[in-house]
């Protein structure tokens, strides 16, 4: 009788933490997924899926090429470029205006934005870190994180399956 118990408390522990990645996986998160934020920042961090998730959201309407539309929800990129210690207002003058940020997905697609294009005194650009389409976790090919770009013409700085988000200071 023990000995049972011992093998169904052995195979409850080894099976755990498979039946919660394969119910992460249902929910449309990817397993372990995260978003690194490091450069020339004071304070590089890397945050979770619920890390973005307890972040204020905003919601973006977004025209595919084909003329469909969608809407996606995630939080501004300069919102967690600021977290991060990123200059915005006052502090973007002078050597940190030539400051931009590159993001890449996983597979090795790569965009840039400037800092300037996405602080609120200056360009002020719509651009999210969006982890959610049409309100529910985004998975593969799209996600788990997407940068959607709100008033760009066409979709090519609409990254899909973004990593890693790099701030360089061009003049240091």
């Amino acid at each position: 009788m023990a000995d049972n118990r011992f093998r169904w408390l052995v195979a409850v522990a080894l099976l755990s933490p498979v039946a919660a990645a394969l119910a992460q996986a249902q929910n449309g998160a990817a397993p372990g997924a995260t978003l690194r934020i490091s450069g020339d920042i004071p304070a590089p961090v890397t945050l979770t899926l619920g890390d973005l998730a307890a972040l204020p959201h905003e919601s973006a309407p977004v025209t595919a090429e084909d003329g469909t539309k969608s809407v996606y929800d995630g939080v501004p990129l300069r919102e967690i470029l600021a977290r991060a210690g990123a200059p915005f207002g006052k502090q973007l003058r002078g050597k940190n205006m030539t400051t931009f940020v590159l993001a890449t997905a996983h597979d090795g697609y790569q965009v840039v934005f400037t800092l300037a294009e996405l602080d609120t005194a200056f360009a002020n650009e719509g651009v999210l870190v969006a982890d959610k389409h049409e309100g529910k976790p985004m998975s593969a090919p799209l996600g788990p994180l997407r940068i959607v770009c709100v008033n760009d013409k066409a979709g090519a700085r609409s990254l899909r399956m973004l990593e890693t988000l790099e701030v360089v200071r061009v003049r240091k």
